[in-house]
């Protein structure tokens, strides 16, 4: 993972103690929660998905059928975080500099001379929302690499560094595969998570409906400064994990790789390719994050155990015989973390495994 945005962050960082920033940081995940559900009904999990990714500095993509407020949502969590957003709709016509900026010839009215001018393209913002990514080409997908990996983007030779914080949020549509070019795996796992949206509840629906049809037009108010965040971010990284902790990260990432002694029968049976080490590091970033938001002063096997199947369901690859036998990338994560207990470094036996497989 890159850390140049983060460690912008750190000069922004006060006085106080670390232990003070991560109450003044549960505080205000409380306070975004409360803003998002003016205008977002329900949709908690995702919510908290989206804001530890942020405070852990990475990406996120989101996968939900159309109409379940992901761009409203997006939108609304960067109005709450004070932060300029750009929306980039992705269209097979899409060419890179529609994203990245272009250079343009501009003459000096006063010399006569000419010279060279960057226009700065839509990713220079700080929420980004990647719409619809699987729509356009490789070739400007691959745009948003740079960015998202290096945090800045080369035109013309000239590096432009983009201004932390840096969040790039896209959106996939899991229905309508026809004439999409789905994201390679070297781009997936740039993203820190990959997080799905179903359809919300009977009450939970019947108050959108209720307030989408009416003239109420809440404000969101403004909760975090860009410096606020940026604080943030360095504190997160700072939040300790115990080497237990680090191992059962690496227990979950490498029990999915069906080469490893340690993956168990029904991983190599069902699974082409494993998560990689980037898996292992977004594990702990995140579960750092997700213990900050809740204001404790150290990640939990709990912490990394909740976030493994936004970080791994991208990152593993299944064959035909886990479609053939109904295995999801979840079911299979779900399945992984029963055997693994957090208190222990190597896997129970297959004999669970293998009573679900039969049953």
């Amino acid at each position: 993972m890159n850390e140049d945005g983060i460690r912008a962050g750190a000069s922004a960082a006060d006085d106080g103690s670390d232990v003070e920033s991560l109450e003044r940081l549960r505080e205000a995940y409380g306070r975004i929660r409360g803003e998002l559900s003016k205008v977002i009904v329900g949709q908690d999990e995702v919510i908290d998905q989206l804001l530890i990714a942020l405070f852990a500095g990475g990406h996120c993509i989101l996968e939900g059928v159309p109409g379940l407020a992901k761009t409203l949502m997006i939108s609304s969590l960067a109005r709450c975080l004070s932060l300029s957003f750009k929306r980039i709709q992705f269209t097979p016509d899409l060419m890179p500099s529609d994203i990245t900026g272009t250079e343009v010839i501009q003459e000096d009215r006063t010399t006569g001379t000419r010279a060279f001018r960057f226009l700065p393209g839509p990713v220079f913002g700080n929420v980004i929302l990647a719409d619809e990514i699987n729509r356009t080409p490789p070739k400007t997908q691959a745009a948003l690499l740079e960015a998202m990996q290096e945090r800045h983007v080369t035109v013309g030779g000239q590096r432009h560094d983009l201004t932390p914080p840096f969040f790039v949020l896209a959106t996939q549509n899991p229905i309508e595969q026809e004439g999409t070019y789905p994201l390679p795996e070297a781009q997936q796992d740039r993203f820190l998570f990959k997080v799905f949206i179903g359809y919300p509840s009977y009450d939970e629906e019947y108050q959108v409906a209720e307030r989408t049809t009416g003239e109420a037009d809440p404000r969101i108010e403004e909760v975090l400064s860009r410096e606020d965040i940026l604080r943030f971010q360095h504190v997160v990284r700072r939040v300790p994990a115990a080497p237990d902790v680090i191992r059962h990260a690496l227990d979950i990432a490498r029990a999915t790789r069906p080469a490893e002694a340690s993956a168990p029968d029904f991983v190599r049976k069902m699974i082409s390719w494993g998560a990689g080490p980037r898996a292992v590091q977004a594990l702990l970033v995140g579960g750092k994050a997700r213990a900050a938001m809740k204001g404790r002063e150290h990640v939990a096997a709990d912490d990394i155990r909740a976030l493994a199947q936004p970080v791994m369901r991208h990152r593993i690859v299944t064959n035909f015989s886990a479609e053939a036998e109904g295995f999801t990338t979840d079911r299979i994560i779900d399945e992984l973390l029963g055997t693994l207990d957090p208190n222990r470094t190597h896997l129970d036996s297959d004999e669970r495994i293998n009573k679900v497989l039969s049953a």
